[in-house]
């Protein structure tokens, strides 16, 4: 069952990546909302990680 389920999310962040790739040629209406949301999706899962432990203030 957790196969499946990191298969479905790995196809749809390679889905999200070939949109942003399309869209930034002039794709399609779709594939620009796709990009975006691949993008906004992206944002969200980084910036929890920032400030927290992985750069050096001395």
């Amino acid at each position: 069952m957790i196969l499946i389920l990191l298969s479905a999310v790995l196809l749809l962040a390679v889905g999200g990546c070939v949109c942003v790739v399309w869209a930034a040629r002039g794709g399609p209406r779709w594939t620009r909302a796709v990009a975006k949301g691949t993008l906004l999706a992206g944002e969200l899962v980084r910036a929890p990680g920032r400030g927290k432990g992985g750069g050096s203030d001395d």
